[in-house]
């Protein structure tokens, strides 16, 4: 198990937000990056991998790779996604490390994690489907010293929705639920008309309420679609 103190980031402490891919796809991640450009606390942005991530899977599929390749290539969508993210808002800016990040934040802006250098050897991450941008996110999170995580995702999440029952709809990958449990992060996972809370979450310094999951762990079919 990895030391919560293991690999921190001496940054001001920073909420991960993660914007999936597929909020281009239903029309709202302009307006989930303007809200997130405007943050008024620090925040830490990991890009979904989206329609990038779905042509890795065609790929895949039509060509027969591994599954270890294939996690490579979608950790490279995530990339793709990170550069255009930034180039939607200026204040946005694409970093690699832990230092990167800690730089930006204190220059006031807002860091876009490209995660190639520092997931892609990571054995702490299985090299498969069943790891997202979810999971990574959470794994930003407890590296930068278990700090709160939040998902934004395009579907509608109910309110009072559970880890495993996020994990077993698909909603969330099972990684995403094992690194929150082992690192005590606090969640948060915002849907379809949680905007307001988004808002609220990036202009004020409370942190997302801290959820407790039923067991420890998600069901391995549960594997989310976007990165």
């Amino acid at each position: 198990m990895i030391s919560r103190n293991s690999n921190v980031s001496r940054s001001p402490e920073a909420t991960v937000i993660k914007l999936g891919g597929s909020l281009a796809e239903s029309g709202r991640l302009r307006s989930a990056v303007q809200l997130v450009a405007g943050a008024r606390v620090p925040v830490v942005v990991v890009p979904g991998g989206g329609s990038f991530a779905e042509a890795v899977r065609i790929a895949q599929a039509n060509l027969g790779f591994s599954d270890a390749a294939a996690h490579r290539l979608a950790i490279l969508a995530m990339h793709q996604t990170a550069h255009m993210l930034a180039a939607l808002e200026p204040r946005l800016v694409p970093v690699e490390t832990l230092a990167g990040m800690s730089c930006e934040l204190t220059h006031g802006r807002i860091p876009v994690w490209l995660p190639w250098k520092l997931s892609a050897r990571d054995t702490t991450i299985p090299a498969n489907w069943s790891v997202t941008s979810d999971g990574l996110a959470a794994r930003l999170a407890e590296r930068l010293g278990s700090v709160p995580v939040v998902l934004v995702k395009s579907c509608a999440v109910p309110r009072d929705a559970t880890l495993l029952r996020l994990a077993r709809s698909g909603t969330i990958d099972p990684t995403f639920v094992t690194i929150v449990e082992r690192a005590g992060l606090n969640w948060r996972v915002l849907g379809a008309g949680d905007e307001g809370e988004l808002a609220g979450l990036v202009r004020s310094r409370a942190r997302p309420s801290p959820r407790q999951a039923r067991r420890r762990s998600a069901p391995p079919r549960a594997i989310a679609r976007r990165r």
